[in-house]
């Protein structure tokens, strides 16, 4: 059986006598002083993987302290050497790709063949992708100088003075970096890859919903050789362990991805502190589909964007809005493909499209907001179909799902509502699970003003046969990411980041590198 403390080798999942998470500072692993732990549960089966450490201020305040420490050292490095480290930790992760995912699959719910494919494979790319820029960009951590110097007199004229003027890129310090439990390793890794190459160190602390495979890259740090405390992961509650952090006096940084209600209180927190925030926050991303585009294509790839990893992904397009003419069609279709694809059950079975909802209290509030949809009249439709989906036993009258040999997990079926308002709950608020809402516009116009006619703006699509309808559409939805025709295609060079109440603060390539590095302007007279 696979141990944390062995995970070289291809092996099937523990149990959890199997499984130990302690908070990693300084290279080493600790207890939490307090000693209280939470429970950690497997949505598939309702039973305990292990135990969290609860960490406080003080476990907070000794990674802080080990992240301080090992900073000098670790900004000075060249930018070469600190690449060095990172692809080593990239193949290791690459290495262990199988039973990385067996934990993730275990821990969050997402099926192996996601969690191979998507999370771990990525999260491996995000260190190779960040010490491949750091490599090709060396520049930007070196002076680059003019001579000689403008400067402005008393007269308010330039005046040439016989000044070296220069700038100095440089590493800002400690950051405090807080992940998100639907794509546990992928998002934690995607805030420690920039952060390290820039020359910072962290303190981390990835969801309490999700630990598992924190604590396993906490083996393959110390295996890469990555020096002591330059990355520390402390587990624990986001009121403790995620508030310490925020308000440490010695965390300048803090990178935040999660719901939108807990980044405005760090933004409140941090605010007389000065620190410098990225918060990548909620979304309810439109879907626009007009009638002249290829039908076949955006069915298909709605049923993905609709309920991809149970819907737990921060990108789906939750909201659809479907041109009239086409609008029946639309729906009756993909009615019928989530009927026919979309089987939800065990999520290591490799025929699975999804599995359980993270945890007992997420599968409580989506059950919620369809118990609401039917509530309030409009029409809830569960798209499973037993003859496809033979192991489905029971569907109950909220769309809960009881699966063959796997009767206490959290499954909720794929969810298609129509005949709801505009301003319906359904349609403003973040579910955050397989619910789809399907609207009907008649003009471009009406189209747009629905798009944009919710507080969030993460991400949207287009779906269209007019390039010029596509430019047109795209450019004026208020979305910090339109894809067009098509839909999670990323390329890691461009910015990434909300608008609205999506957050604060860009991602991705040089954006990632800027928030994480500071630039100082030096005159020599």
């Amino acid at each position: 059986m696979a141990t944390l403390s062995n995970i070289s080798i291809e092996l099937p999942v523990p149990n959890h006598d199997e499984v130990q998470i302690k908070n990693f500072i300084g290279g080493n692993w600790y207890d939490p002083i307090s000693n209280n732990y939470i429970d950690n549960i497997n949505p598939s089966t309702d039973t305990l993987i292990c135990k969290i450490p609860d960490s406080g201020p003080q476990d907070v305040d000794f990674a802080t302290s080990a992240a301080k420490a090992a900073f000098p050292a670790w900004s000075s490095l060249p930018p070469k050497t600190r690449a060095s480290y990172m692809h080593k930790l990239a193949d290791l992760l690459d290495k262990n790709n199988e039973t990385f995912a067996q934990f993730e699959t275990m821990d969050q719910g997402k099926t192996l063949n996601f969690a191979r494919n998507v999370d771990i494979s990525r999260s491996a790319y995000n260190f190779r992708y960040f010490a491949d820029y750091i490599e090709a960009n060396l520049s930007e951590f070196a002076a680059s100088s003019s001579y000689p110097t403008a400067m402005i007199g008393s007269d308010g004229n330039p005046i040439m003075s016989e000044a070296l003027s220069y700038t100095k890129r440089s590493a800002v310090g400690v950051a405090g970096l807080i992940s998100p439990w639907n794509l546990p390793l992928y998002l934690l890794t995607w805030k420690i890859a920039p952060c390290v190459a820039a020359g910072n160190t962290c303190v981390c602390k990835p969801s309490e919903f999700t630990s598992v495979t924190a604590m396993m890259l906490t083996r393959l740090i110390k295996q890469a050789g990555i020096p002591d405390g330059v990355i520390n992961i402390v587990f624990g509650l986001g009121q403790s362990t995620g508030n310490s952090i925020v308000t440490h006096k010695d965390i300048p940084l803090i990178s935040f991805t999660g719901g939108t209600v807990t980044g405005k209180a760090i933004a409140s927190a941090a605010a007389p502190m000065f620190k410098h925030l990225s918060l990548e926050l909620g979304g309810k991303n439109p879907g626009l589909v007009f009638a002249d585009c290829d039908l076949d294509l955006a069915i298909a790839t709605s049923v993905k964007s609709s309920f991809q990893n149970q819907g737990e992904i921060c990108l789906t397009a939750s909201r659809l809005y479907v041109e009239r003419p086409i609008f029946d069609t639309f729906v009756a279709r993909l009615k019928e493909a989530t009927r026919k694809t979309v089987i939800v059950g065990d999520p290591t079975n490799p025929n699975t499209f999804y599995g359980p909802l993270v945890s007992k209290q997420h599968y409580n509030k989506v059950v919620s907001y369809i118990k609401l949809a039917q509530e309030s009249g409009y029409d809830v439709e569960f798209c499973v179909d037993q003859a496809v989906s033979p192991h489905v036993s029971e569907i109950g009258e909220s769309g809960q799902l009881v699966i063959k040999g796997l009767e206490k997990g959290y499954f909720v079926a794929p969810t298609v509502i129509t005949g709801c308002p505009q301003d319906s709950r359904v349609v403003q608020e973040e579910i955050f699970g397989p619910v789809v809402v399907v609207l009907p516009f008649d003009t471009e116009e009406q189209a747009i003003e629905l798009a944009n006619g919710n507080q969030y703006g993460l991400a949207a699509t287009v779906w269209s046969g007019d390039q010029r309808r596509l430019r047109r559409v795209a450019g004026q939805i208020l979305s910090g990411t339109v894809w067009c025709n098509c839909w999670m295609v990323r390329n890691l060079d461009m910015p990434f980041g909300g608008f609205k109440a999506s957050g604060v603060g860009t991602e991705g390539g040089k954006y990632s590198i800027d928030f994480f590095s500071k630039k100082q302007a030096i005159v020599l007279g």
